[in-house]
């Protein structure tokens, strides 16, 4: 059995240190970018709508605003300003300002939903092209995608995990598992509110791209206060700052990792910030070579987010537990990776369908 270790990243595998390498690193390093690319597409746009907001429509401010590419590098400067914090307790301020404006805008939309009423014209029927067929089928699994890839953040625990201090008589895991239990009944409080509240709101008007936030904008902003929505947009920005955080630390540490196993020495401080610079800038390019990346998340999240959350774990366990095969946990554990691997599979043949189906606006470089 290898043990991969970097400061924040301890993974075990049992396939040997090159296999081993490829299916613990790169899995967590494909997810952790890929969720800083999301963020910078958000984080830049929402800055850019916030601007927009306080100058006014047709206003010279708005005139002389920046281009979209010009947002995402504000926004990524920003991040990695913030992200020269050494590690995972170092920002854990950040991570709790995080948290609270993430509470906040998410409470203010479904609150301000409920409260502007629900907008003439709006629908809740789906239609009958795609309730049956391939179609509706590929519909399915494409929610069940983006679902996945909405729970993404949990497949850090391990590794947050591991910043903890842990002894015999008081392991990491148990304040690990409380924490956990908190920020869930959190989340859900927030999530299961606003998905209810912006369906029953908006139902069939809710935009492809943009969703609940980008509906409110649409139907309210006229009845709304500039300060209430240019706070729900600060919130969000605080809020795709801090998870920047959070998301790009295993990636950080596995760079610097690389570095102290290739150098045998520590990582100087200068390396430190030109490898994270180096990744901040690869997540920029990335998000202006795709902005429409967010129109892939059902794709993204049967790569990256199904095969580390059911799949990986299971057959893990099974291989460094070695539980008698053929037994209850022994068969529970296979059916469950086997379980994920098919769901995977069919996660990406679906969103390949629907993509081939409707089309991809792919503005390339066009953000």
């Amino acid at each position: 059995m290898t043990k991969i270790f970097s400061p924040d990243l301890n993974l075990y595998t049992p396939t040997g240190q090159k296999l081993g390498k490829l299916l613990a690193i790169f899995p967590v390093m494909y997810l952790s970018g890929g969720s800083c690319v999301l963020l910078i597409i958000t984080g830049g746009g929402t800055l850019e709508q916030l601007f927009k907001l306080i100058c006014g429509e047709g206003t010279i401010c708005e005139s002389k605003s920046l281009s979209g590419t010009e947002w995402f590098l504000l926004f990524t400067c920003i991040a990695l300003i913030i992200g020269q914090l050494p590690n995972l307790n170092s920002i854990a301020r950040v991570s709790l300002t995080g948290a609270i404006t993430a509470i906040g805008y998410c409470t203010l939309l479904w609150t301000l939903s409920i409260t502007k009423g629900r907008p003439n014209g709006v629908s809740h029927t789906i239609p009958d092209a795609t309730k049956t067929g391939m179609a509706g089928f590929g519909n399915i699994l494409n929610a069940i995608g983006i679902i996945m890839l909405a729970f993404r953040g949990h497949n850090l625990i391990l590794e947050i995990q591991g910043t903890i201090p842990s002894d015999s008589k008081h392991p990491s895991r148990k304040s690990m598992w409380r924490g956990v239990t908190v920020s869930y009944i959190i989340i859900a409080m927030c999530l299961f509110p606003l998905a209810i509240v912006g369906f029953w709101a908006y139902g069939n008007q809710i935009p492809a791209n943009g969703g609940i936030l980008t509906a409110f904008s649409q139907f309210h902003r006229q009845d709304t206060s500039k300060l209430v929505i240019g706070l729900i947009y600060l919130w969000l920005i605080i809020s795709c700052l801090s998870s920047y955080q959070i998301y790009a630390l295993p990636a950080f540490d596995n760079l610097e990792f690389i570095y102290t196993t290739s150098k045998n020495r520590r990582c100087p401080g200068w390396v430190r910030v030109g490898l994270r610079l180096f990744f901040g800038g690869l997540t920029f390019f990335i998000a202006v070579a795709f902005p429409f990346l967010g129109s892939l998340a059902p794709l993204i999240g049967g790569m990256a987010a199904v095969p580390l959350t059911f799949a990986y774990p299971c057959f893990m366990w099974i291989s460094i537990k070695k539980p008698r095969p053929n037994g209850a946990v022994w068969s529970l554990n296979l059916g469950l990776g086997c379980f994920g691997i098919v769901l995977s599979i069919l996660l990406i043949v679906a969103a390949l369908w629907n993509l081939a189906d409707k089309g991809l606006n792919a503005n390339f470089f066009r953000p």
